[in-house]
């Protein structure tokens, strides 16, 4: 296993563009997949979560073509709705939870069985929240104990189209319905308890679908889907991933004399609940350039070293934010004051149990924190004469966010942070240490 080593840096400065946005990434090949035509994808985040997508959509039939460079386009020729072949091999989806629960969605409506495998990682998280409303489609599923991966799925052989009312707010659960009711006649409905990241019904729209978004007077929405559509190839390119940037504003607002830019980032009101809480911390961030590609608002980002001070952040913020909480508990411990973070359930069930890991993580860099069922208090150091103290080896948890987390922390900690596994990094993020390091961080 990789180990890596961050320490305390110089002032991190530049412009940068981080890899392309992950969920988006893994939609493009898969309407891509169920559309008729070509699609071609610019910005396809090349990591090996999305590159597991890839690899089982070639599966069951599409034809993907790789660019002959790296960061070339992708083309996906489609096969239309419903039309999946069934894979005559597991579908090894390594340690991505969206490529699993999607592509679950999308399999339930069609008639062949197939077997879903993954890292030991994805194997440890609960499928049950999707598996049951696309049991409710017609799907079948044999799971290992407690609902989880390995997993036989058998679609309907005639699928049906269902109302699910979330029970708790999820993207993954809302696309993996949506994803199940293109093979379904008539009108699919999700009904979530507020707003989630609402990537699959943009590029449902995009590719030629007929979906209806309607506020509901509570504070959630209903999403209407008509099945059976007849989905064409588009282009589609996908903006700079804002849950990767996340580290390098964090990074640029904890490391003193820091200066950083990152263009082309997504800004969707859904995801970029980041902006919003650094904003809540007092960094000095700015929105610049920002503008409207294939339905999906982007900008550039500029974060400065920052007097960060402590804020409450409202458990409402959650859905928009849910990939970003690790680093932004690393901000928080060079706040002034405290920051409590509430509304943290979701964590418990990602790549690891996010909250429980950065609570003791911080803990062994010399943190102080209080950590409750769904919610964390960071008792910062800042505007004392302390730092972060640092000087541990966390461990990662198979979990590319933690290492992400941890290394950032590293930068402005007295002592150096050692993560005892690097490798899962590339899931998301290949080249994160190359590009850091072009700032001016250091690594070893």
């Amino acid at each position: 296993m990789p180990t890596l080593t961050s320490r305390k840096s110089a002032p991190l400065a530049g412009k940068a563009r981080v890899p392309g946005d992950k969920s988006i990434s893994h939609r493009a090949l898969m309407l891509g997949t169920v559309a008729l035509g070509e699609t071609r994808i610019s910005g396809l985040l090349e990591g090996e979560d999305v590159l597991r997508t890839a690899a089982a959509m070639r599966a069951m039939g599409a034809t993907v073509i790789a660019p002959e460079t790296p960061g070339g386009d992708w083309v996906v020729h489609g096969l239309g709705v419903g039309g999946l072949l069934a894979p005559h091999e597991d579908l090894d989806m390594g340690n991505s939870g969206t490529a699993a629960r999607l592509l679950l969605g999308l399999i339930a409506g069609h008639d062949f069985t197939a077997r879903m495998v993954g890292d030991a990682s994805l194997s440890s998280r609960p499928m049950k929240r999707v598996t049951d409303p696309l049991s409710q489609v017609g799907a079948t599923f044999k799971t290992a104990d407690g609902g989880r991966l390995p997993l036989r799925i058998t679609g309907a052989r005639d699928p049906m189209p269902i109302a699910y009312e979330l029970p708790v707010a999820s993207a993954q659960v809302k696309s993996a319905v949506l994803l199940a009711g293109l093979n379904a006649p008539g009108e699919t409905v999700v009904v979530e308890p507020k707003p989630t990241r609402d990537h699959s019904e943009k590029m449902l729209t995009h590719f030629g679908g007929k979906v209806r978004v309607e506020d509901l007077g509570d504070g959630g929405r209903r999403i209407t889907l008509n099945g059976r559509p007849e989905l064409k190839g588009r282009d589609v390119i996908v903006p700079a991933d804002i849950s990767s940037a996340a580290f390098l504003l964090v990074a640029a607002a904890i490391v003193p004399g820091s200066d950083i830019t990152v263009t082309g980032v997504g800004l969707n009101p859904l995801r970029a609940g980041v902006i919003e809480t650094l904003k809540d911390l007092s960094a000095d961030i700015e929105i610049l350039d920002q503008r409207t590609e294939a339905g999906e608002m982007i900008g550039d980002v500029r974060v400065r070293a920052s007097n960060l001070k402590g804020c409450t952040v409202p458990a409402s913020r959650a859905p928009a934010q849910i990939d970003e909480y690790p680093v932004l508990f690393v901000a928080s411990a060079f706040a002034q004051g405290d920051t409590r973070f509430e509304g943290l359930d979701e964590l418990r069930v990602k790549e690891s149990d996010r909250l429980s890991v950065m609570a003791e993580g911080l803990k062994a860099c010399g943190v102080d924190v209080e950590e409750g069922e769904d919610w964390l208090v960071v008792h910062g150091v800042g505007g004392t004469d302390k730092t972060v103290a640092g000087g541990a080896e966390v461990r990662s948890h198979l979990d590319h966010r933690i290492a992400m987390s941890f290394l950032v922390l590293g930068l402005a900690s007295e002592n150096p942070i050692t993560i005892d596994d690097a490798s899962p990094i590339d899931t998301s993020f290949p080249g994160f240490r190359a590009l850091m390091e072009s700032l001016g961080a250091s690594f070893e």
